[in-house]
């Protein structure tokens, strides 16, 4: 099939990278020219692990262009996998959205033929009823259903390994408006052989968010219990490992330390939120989620500070400020709370990240930026806030160090202390 992306982030060059692989060919669109320039060379502008050599090897089945025009009318399908950031209030904004649909519509009004546009971009229920749609059939007088196709796809991709996800998923859902364009969307993951859910479009909206929010609901509830095990003297993890052997929970995600961050959780958690207040209906859960998650990075500094009660003048060294390993995302990273505090303490920094650190530099240029990790081992004392496969292989003897992450290799330290175990 010919397929069209507008949007080249992580979900929207993943998604192109993917399709190619499996024979489809792909016209990326973009507004940066600069990212269209290294995605037409097979070289990816954003880290992720395995991407650049899709890139490279299905180079001639993808090609990039900021103009919707070319990409709209040569193709079957669209996806839309622009972003929809948090407001300050929380709520999303779909500007980005609002535009990539009209941009679409304007085209589809002079295309002769049927056209499909899956909405990939993560959205609360009802936007792609109550929004995408209408504006599709105002700007090109073409009635949806019937001259045009409208489905909701959404993603469950993790940083790190989207790849993998996308390849070999848990489940595809596909929400759709009308029959041609479910049926369109199953022949297009017709050899995925995992359970395929037919729902909605706003089921599908809504499936994505209640994924999210569990999850990071399960992550907070850890390290709740976390908090309450180590007043107790109780490894959290050996907690963990036999709450996880019960089927109806499962091991996953109960991994206790500083939170969680990134571009999905703190966004998704935010707009339910925003949502539910804006319809008036309690969502206490979630709440108290988003709660938990604010306050545990600070318990890494309160355990510092019992070790060294004043920061001021000391030499703190930061292990990790991506949010998770094998990405250059520092958005909502735990790391960004806990700087701050140590830069309001009055303490020096000095970090390191194998992929982040440019990325943290534009937030907080005064940090001092190490070329490696052994670096920071040099510091009077060392928290780490992302657990990087390399960390395993640092002597930590002769230091203090605080650990969010429970990296076990850090444990030789000559004080060490994890912040809920």
């Amino acid at each position: 099939m010919r397929l069209s992306i507008i949007g080249t982030g992580y979900v929207g060059l993943v998604t192109a990278a993917c399709f190619a692989k499996l024979g489809h060919s792909v016209i990326c669109v973009d507004i940066d020219p600069e990212k269209i320039q290294k995605i037409n060379k097979g070289i990816s502008p954003i880290y992720e692990q395995g991407l650049d050599n899709l890139l490279l090897t299905y180079k001639e089945r993808i090609t990039a262009t900021t103009e919707y025009q070319d990409a709209v009318e040569n193709t079957d399908a669209t996806f839309l996998c622009v972003g929809t950031p948090s407001k300050k209030d929380g709520s999303l904004d779909v500007s980005y959205l609002k535009k990539a649909t009209q941009q679409i519509a304007t085209i589809l009004k002079e295309k002769k033929t049927w056209h499909l546009i899956i909405v990939k971009s993560t959205v609360l229920p009802g936007t792609t009823q109550d929004l995408v749609l209408p504006l599709l059939e105002q700007s090109s007088g073409k009635k949806a259903g019937t001259d045009f196709g409208l489905a909701m796809n959404p993603e469950f991709l993790r940083e790190g390994v989207a790849i993998q996800d996308f390849l070999t998923p848990d489940r595809i859902v596909i929400g759709s408006y009308d029959e041609r364009s479910r049926t369109t969307v199953r022949e297009l993951y017709k050899n995925f052989s995992c359970p395929l859910v037919e729902t909605t479009l706003s089921a599908a909206e809504m499936i994505k968010y209640a994924s999210n929010a569990f999850l990071a609901t399960k992550i907070s509830f850890i390290n709740e219990i976390g908090n309450l095990c180590k007043k107790l003297n109780i490894d959290t993890y050996q907690v963990a490992t036999g709450m996880g052997l019960d089927t109806r929970i499962g091991r996953p995600f109960l991994d206790s330390g500083i939170g969680w961050g990134g571009s999905c959780f703190p966004k998704d958690v935010d707009a339910l939120i925003a949502w539910a207040d804006e319809i008036q209906e309690p969502i206490r859960i979630i709440k108290s989620v988003k709660a938990v998650n604010n306050d545990q990075p600070l318990r890494l500094i309160k355990i510092l500070q019992k070790h060294i009660p004043d920061l001021k003048g000391k030499t703190i060294g930061i292990l990790g400020l991506a949010f998770k390993p094998d990405t250059d995302d520092i958005r909502e990273s735990r790391a960004i709370p806990i700087v701050q505090e140590l830069l309001r303490n009055k303490a020096h920094i000095k970090a390191y990240d194998p992929q982040a650190m440019e990325n943290f530099k534009k937030l907080y240029p005064t940090v001092e930026y190490c070329t490696k990790a052994a670096e920071v081992l040099s510091s009077d004392a060392i928290l780490i806030v992302t657990k990087w496969k390399e960390f395993t292989t640092l002597n930590y003897q002769g230091t203090i160090v605080i650990d969010g992450r429970r990296l076990d290799e850090a444990k030789n330290a000559k004080k060490y202390e994890g912040v809920c175990w």
